[in-house]
């Protein structure tokens, strides 16, 4: 696996740049986190190198000069929305983010509530957390927004909203997803930190588009891809360039937002603080890129995991067919197929000759293509991670790595107890019972301790996984991909 990513080096800019821009407000600056906190799978695959909690720990840094706000817009909690990478609503994320940052000495400030009109499920939500000692903030939808800046910025528009106290130079607002107010949260604060007399200052923290390398990167189009279901569109940003007469790459609703932004930014603060989308960002990605040919693998595998992903979606419902035509398109500029992602053909050709059970197929390091297909009593995820240790940790195939006296109490438990219809094993049930052996099994033992050479393998499913071996390939950084094929005909899986 080539790393084309300095993690370290982005961590030291990416702090210095927040320094800096601290010290400019002399006071306070708000910072507007966008993308994901923690976790930030996406930006490792597309650099690698990039440590997924790379943004955290640069507030870890900053911790003593830091505190953070959580934006949760109303309407998500009302509709219940989830968060497809975790399987859980808006509003649990907001309690898991608080509880991670506080184990990790961060200060939590308070949770504000955004664009409320009366939802039952945000009273709910707030008393909740209420009740167990969070302060809760509610903001309503902003008056004039957006043309009439002149009520926007008047005690009828943000200074209708609750003031939040802050104490700390870096406030940080964060959220579970997009659209949840966070833009609307820091404008708010301005206004009243104005009307207090307090010179404070406005950011983002971005990490894509990444706005100083190429528009058609792959790394900015791998961005497109992943955001092709809210059809986002990288764009050369217009004011960067009549403002500086160079290129930078910015999307088009930061771009379309920015005269509004300014506008506002101008009258609160009485001076023009940016001249461009980029100037609000703080990014310091690009220059911590140290193999360009590298990362652009890495992110035209993505496009193309982002393909698939897409063309699933929309079997199963969860998206419309313009997000796969979108991506088409992106792979069309890129000049890539699904033929440049090898473990696809492994995987269709395995599953043809053997009579089109399902498959695996995993890229190994090295190069070295092994597949797993599902048999009467193992899932093709429980398959493939099995042939791949052993060919990791060079054990004979016709070794058995679990005892039968193992497996069969667990099967007689699905059949006898649980009345499970589907009697193979999940990935998950044969690592556990793989644990048990290795108690007493050499051999088990040194095949366990192969399992973190799967990290950033790429692979690829002839059907879609269950949400549970789907779930463990993901803890274990294997990068999957799945054909758009049901396992079975049933419309109802357990």
């Amino acid at each position: 696996m080539k790393f084309g990513f300095d993690n370290e080096l982005y961590t030291k800019r990416q702090t210095e740049e927040i320094l800096r821009r601290i010290e400019e407000t002399g006071s306070r600056l708000y910072l507007e986190f966008g993308g994901k906190l923690f976790d930030d799978c996406h930006a490792s695959r597309v650099l690698p190198g990039f440590d997924v909690n790379a943004k955290v720990k640069i507030l870890q840094k900053l911790k003593d000069k830091a505190e953070i706000i959580i934006a949760i817009n109303a309407r998500d909690l009302e509709k219940n929305k989830i968060r497809a990478d975790y399987g859980i609503n808006y509003g649990s994320d907001v309690l898991r983010l608080i509880d991670n940052l506080r184990a990790l000495d961060i200060y939590i400030n308070s949770v504000v509530i955004t664009q409320y009109e009366g939802q039952a499920q945000a009273d709910i939500y707030k008393k909740k957390l209420e009740r167990r000692g969070e302060k809760v903030y509610i903001h309503t939808k902003t008056k004039g927004y957006p043309t009439d800046i002149d009520t926007i910025i008047s005690d009828e528009g943000y200074g209708k909203n609750p003031y939040i106290p802050t104490t700390r130079p870096l406030v940080v607002v964060t959220a579970p997803g997009p659209g949840s107010g966070k833009l609307a949260t820091c404008l708010c604060q301005l206004y009243h930190e104005y009307k207090l007399g307090n010179k404070v200052g406005y950011a983002k923290f971005e990490t894509f588009p990444i706005w100083n390398i190429p528009l058609k990167h792959p790394v900015n189009v791998a961005y497109e891809a992943a955001t092709a279901d809210l059809k986002d569109v990288n764009m050369i940003d217009h004011f960067h360039l009549e403002a500086y007469g160079s290129m930078s790459v910015n999307y088009n609703r930061d771009i379309e937002v920015f005269p509004v932004v300014k506008a506002i930014l101008s009258k609160i603060m009485n001076k023009e603080p940016y001249k461009s989308p980029t100037d609000m960002g703080v990014n310091m990605a690009g220059y911590a890129i140290v193999d360009d040919n590298a990362v652009q693998d890495a992110a035209k595998q993505e496009v193309l995991r982002r393909y698939y992903k897409a063309c699933c979606d929309y079997k199963q419902g969860l998206g419309d067919i313009g997000a796969k035509e979108k991506i088409e398109l992106l792979m069309s500029d890129l000049g890539i197929t699904i033929a440049d992602r090898k473990v696809v053909q492994a995987s269709l050709d395995k599953s043809y000759a053997v009579g089109g059970v399902p498959v695996i197929a995993v890229e190994l390091h090295n190069g070295k293509i092994v597949t797993g297909k599902q048999t009467e009593i193992l899932s093709a995820a429980a398959s493939v991670v099995l042939n791949a240790v052993k060919t990791l940790a060079k054990i004979d195939d016709e070794i058995d790595l679990i005892s039968p006296i193992v497996l069969e109490p667990i099967l007689q438990l699905k059949k006898d107890s649980l009345h499970e219809h589907k009697r193979v094993l999940s990935l998950r049930e044969v690592l556990i019972a793989l644990s048990i052996c290795a108690a007493t099994s050499p051999v088990a033992k040194l095949a366990i301790s192969k399992l973190k050479l799967l990290d950033r393998c790429e692979a690829h499913s002839t059907v879609m996984l269950s949400k549970d071996d789907e779930s463990v390939l993901k803890k274990l950084n294997v990068y999957i991909s799945t054909e758009a094929e049901f396992e079975s005909n049933n419309l109802f899986s357990e």
